[in-house]
């Protein structure tokens, strides 16, 4: 069985083709989401084989949600859009397939044709933005989009991977590795990415040293990292 992601926020276009791939016996539709915030989370606890992403969605458009995953789990990726020809000819070379909606059966038939056939993830990431503008993150049962320029460290521990802004702490499905690769975030730990614009001080210390931000909150400086830090601000 394929297991398979639909992301959409047109709720009778993820029905729509939730209907026309319950007709492939060797597709298990695993979950459906309405936004990319959901989305992500599904694709962190599902590992779909093949995800069907919508392009234009509110907020977190679907190729910054390409960029948000890591391209060593990335799943097979068909995009779906409403753009017209001449415009899904700039992703096709990128993405491993894509429909035009409304979705046709016999076009839909090739794709799947076209998945069976492909046993490796695909590398899209050439269509991702270089840097992202925001993080999906949550806290509870409330799923929040943090504008990365106000994000001051991020940290990962025990209980997951936490995004610190001035005011709160929430957390994120995203890896550090994903973070340090695609936002303005720098190491300065193994464990702490710290944002060059929040920093206030650099404390040295004989472990190495500490990050005392703008807000005032203390971010750990390892030994390896310690001498990059200070050359960003030109401290030798």
């Amino acid at each position: 069985m394929i297991t398979c992601l639909i992301i959409d926020d047109e709720p009778f276009a993820r029905d729509e083709l939730a209907a026309q791939l319950a007709e492939a016996d060797d597709i298990d539709i695993v979950g459906q989401c309405s936004n990319a915030i959901e989305a992500m989370q599904a694709i962190s606890k599902l590992k779909p084989q093949l995800i069907f992403l919508d392009i234009q969605m509110p907020r977190i458009t679907g190729m910054e949600l390409i960029a948000m995953l890591d391209p060593a789990t990335m799943p097979r990726v068909v995009f779906v859009t409403a753009y017209d020809q001449f415009a899904v000819q700039a992703f096709d070379r990128h993405a491993f397939d894509y429909l035009l909606k409304p979705v046709d059966e016999q076009r839909l038939q090739r794709t799947l044709e076209k998945v069976r056939r492909d046993l490796h993830p695909q590398a899209i990431g050439d269509l991702a933005p270089s840097l992202l503008e925001h993080l999906p993150c949550y806290t509870g049962q409330r799923l929040k989009v943090v504008p990365v320029q106000e994000v001051e460290y991020v940290f990962s521990d025990l209980g997951g991977v936490h995004v610190a802004t001035a005011k709160e702490k929430v957390h994120t499905h995203m890896t550090l590795k994903v973070m340090e690769e695609k936002t303005p975030l720098i190491r300065c730990h193994r464990q702490y990415l710290v944002a060059p614009a929040a920093i206030a001080e650099i404390e040295l210390l004989d472990t190495g040293g500490e990050v005392i931000t703008r807000s005032g909150a203390k971010v750990p400086v390892s030994r390896r990292y310690l001498k990059p830090l200070k050359q960003i601000f030109g401290f030798h």
